[in-house]
């Protein structure tokens, strides 16, 4: 049975969901909430956006042992060395770079070309990997994106050295078959495919951001993108306890398990419905005390 790695990223993409944003310490609290969780992956933040974002991602990473921390970083230098300065003393750090590769997103946001795009791909992957062993590659808007340049953009990622590539539904566009279909597409036709973890970032905006995912899974993604409950901008990310239930109750369809402590499922959820609760009404109650924790 395979096991599917659990990326969770309620500290970064969750946290811009309207009335989510946390202080420092709470995202302390989850940060160890979600290693008690059994989450192999914490996206702590994007260190660049901010210095409390810095701030965020270097506190994290030196919070938690069991679990790799990750940074986001778009794919430049200066975004990479302040994703590595963040993340260094983590025990498991992770550097996750990412370009556009859609192209509308290639045309009208980064005003580059296709063969603009690969080169930024192989040379910006080449330079994080010096840095970091761990390196996490995102196609952004992957699922709008020309399939057979798409294949040559992530097979370009893996020759630099890139250990996870991940395939985003970044604007919650694409249906379950054709999110399957895609997965499968790449894993016949990327170089080297074989020797990475195949992840997927699904978002909520038609409300298959849970089934997108677990079609990918099915296809042979590895790494599942995920938020507890499901926050995120927009209409939300795919929800992580949603994944992890369906995974786990059907075992014999999906043949896929994950690591997570299911017992923690609940208290997770809580602990962070106590927090944005709080963030949306600006109380200064006890999270531990209104919700039993």
């Amino acid at each position: 049975m395979r096991r599917v790695k659990i990326f969770d990223t309620t500290l970064r993409d969750g946290e811009q969901s309207p009335g989510c944003s946390m202080n420092l310490s709470e995202k302390i609290i989850i940060a160890r909430q979600l290693e008690k969780l059994g989450v192999d992956i914490i996206e702590a933040g994007f260190a660049t956006a901010s210095p409390m974002d810095f701030k965020s991602v270097q506190a994290i990473a030196n919070s938690v042992t069991n679990c790799t921390v990750a940074s986001l970083a778009r794919a430049n230098k200066n975004d990479i060395d302040q994703a590595w300065d963040a993340v260094k003393n983590a025990v498991h750090p992770r550097i996750h770079l990412f370009i556009a590769t859609s192209d509308v997103h290639m045309k009208y946001k980064l005003r580059m070309t296709r063969d603009q795009v690969l080169n930024t791909i192989s040379e910006m992957t080449a330079y994080a990997k010096s840095k970091c062993d761990d390196i996490e590659f995102s196609a952004e808007d992957a699922s709008r994106s020309d399939r057979e340049f798409l294949a040559q953009c992530v097979s370009n990622a893996i020759a630099a050295g890139a250990t996870t590539v991940n395939i985003p539904d970044t604007v919650g566009y694409a249906t379950p078959q054709e999110m399957g279909e895609l997965i499968e597409y790449l894993m016949k036709n990327v170089n080297g495919i074989e020797n990475v973890t195949v992840s997927i970032h699904c978002h909520n905006d038609l409300g298959m951001g849970v089934a997108n995912s677990l079609a990918s899974v099915k296809a042979g993604a590895t790494q599942v993108e995920c938020t507890i409950n499901g926050i995120g901008e927009r209409a939300g990310n795919a929800s992580l306890e949603e994944i992890v239930m369906a995974l786990r109750t059907r075992k014999d369809f999906y043949d896929a398990d994950t690591n997570i402590d299911t017992r923690q499922i609940y208290k997770s959820s809580k602990l962070l419905e106590c927090i944005c609760t709080r963030s949306r009404h600006s109380s200064t109650w006890s999270y531990n005390k209104r919700s039993n924790l």
